[in-house]
């Protein structure tokens, strides 16, 4: 509480230049299909922009020094985890295993849409708890996808991508290892003299965890089913 918050702030015009590039950007974004672009078309130009505002008021000599900076400050290694993750997630989808997935769904549910839905609920709350919530959603995407004809039309199988959302996102909470920022966290902790390891943050966050499950499950029943 010692913190002066307003300290922190080292460049005030490139503060109220980012707010307004990231404002234009979650607008593009809410409008992407009337604006006929795709998400990474309006990110990277949203980063442009800023970059460019960021550098327009320095010398030409100080802006190549700015943007190598920029450069070094990006999270490279984040960035190609997701690539590669990309590439896995579609070639396994291409190979047609999400199809035997999809199939071992359809057979294990009878074919009922709600007996699919609280499978993936608590499915992905537990895969989450386990493994990074991340790529247990980029796979379980396309799976929905394939498992969705059987269901209905794409409007009717819309509480699946709630029951997946759901899950995985609130699943993560109940190990430190669920989600990339719970170990980010814990890290910024460890800093700060306040560590706390597996056991002792999975004893408190895995009964919260089982909760807000419950929670959703008794939401989506209400709600779809």
């Amino acid at each position: 509480m010692t913190m002066n918050a307003g300290a922190a702030i080292v460049d005030e015009p490139l503060l109220v230049q980012s707010a307004a590039v990231l404002a234009l950007v979650v607008g593009a974004l809410i409008f992407e299909d009337k604006l006929y672009l795709e998400p990474a078309t309006i990110a990277m130009g949203g980063a442009a922009v800023l970059m460019l505002l960021d550098n327009w008021r320095h010398h030409r000599h100080e802006q190549a020094d700015k943007v190598a900076r920029t450069f070094t400050e990006i999270e490279w290694i984040t960035i190609f985890f997701f690539l590669g993750l990309f590439i896995v997630v579609h070639a396994v989808e291409v190979s047609g295993l999400m199809q035997v997935l999809a199939d071992k769904l359809i057979a294990m549910t009878g074919d009922n849409l709600a007996s699919a839905g609280y499978t993936i609920l608590w499915g992905s709350a537990l895969i989450s708890a386990i493994i990074d919530n991340i790529p247990l959603v980029a796979t379980f995407i396309p799976v929905i996808k394939t498992a969705g004809s059987a269901y209905g039309s794409p409007e009717h199988i819309e509480p699946l991508w709630w029951c997946l959302s759901l899950g995985a996102c609130l699943g993560g909470n109940a190990t430190l290892v669920g989600a990339s920022a719970n170990l980010t966290v814990a890290g910024i902790a460890e800093r700060n003299g306040i560590a706390f390891r597996f056991v002792k943050y999975t004893a408190y966050a895995l009964p919260m965890t089982i909760v807000s499950i419950v929670i959703c499950h008794v939401y989506v029943w209400l709600r779809y089913f």
